[in-house]
């Protein structure tokens, strides 16, 4: 019996792979397409979202019936919770990446970003993709130093989610309210993405020591 109920957690393990793997290619694609004005990557985002939607929702089921006829303890528990939290965390992520595949389609064949800000984007989206990555790394090795590099990518990603809101507060863009729009609604998403990545690596703090901390 006990050999069947570390398989559902590996199994259970395997899922959460499953989806960041997923969402990884989600958020690179959504980012290239959002640089580069690409309407048919953006659409294979959009239209890839649902893929996604249904393997959480899967997941979470299989995680209730653990609970219901197993009732794990101690780490397995954690695990169990932890994935519940994790599953939401990264169909949200995928919904984030959705969101900025929609601004590319929108804009098409304009580019969403305003000008002097394709930079500070392509940057941003790069550490959406970095992050994403190293939570397929984090949920595969369950390694504690990837929280670490987890959340200090998130810090640089803050750092220019400010840099953005400053840009657009200031002159140079009061004759373009499109592109403000655009942009505080791109720099937003980047953002949260980050956001919910840190709360994938705080459940795997959890998971792995008992505490978020």
């Amino acid at each position: 019996m006990r050999e069947v109920f570390q398989q559902s957690l590996r199994e259970v393990q395997d899922g959460l792979v499953k989806i960041a793997e997923l969402v990884e290619d989600a958020i690179e694609n959504a980012t290239t397409a959002f640089g580069n004005s690409d309407v048919a990557l953006a659409e294979q985002v959009i239209d890839g979202a649902d893929e996604i939607e249904v393997l959480a929702a899967d997941l979470d089921q299989q995680t209730f019936d653990i609970l219901a006829r197993q009732q794990p303890v101690a780490s397995d528990l954690r695990l169990m919770v932890g994935a519940l939290r994790m599953s939401a965390s990264l169909e949200r992520m995928a919904d984030l990446a959705q969101h900025i595949a929609q601004l590319a389609r929108y804009r098409y064949p304009e580019s969403a970003i305003p000008k002097g800000l394709k930079k500070t984007f392509v940057r941003m989206g790069a550490l959406d993709v970095e992050m994403a990555a190293k939570i397929v790394e984090l949920l595969r090795e369950q390694d504690p130093a990837v929280i670490e590099e987890v959340r200090d990518l998130d810090d640089d990603l803050d750092e220019l989610h400010a840099k953005v809101f400053e840009k657009v507060l200031s002159d140079k863009l009061t004759d373009n309210p499109t592109g403000v729009v655009d942009a505080t609604l791109a720099s937003r998403y980047h953002e949260r993405f980050g956001d919910h990545a840190v709360s994938v690596a705080k459940q795997m703090q959890f998971f792995l020591h008992g505490s978020t901390d």
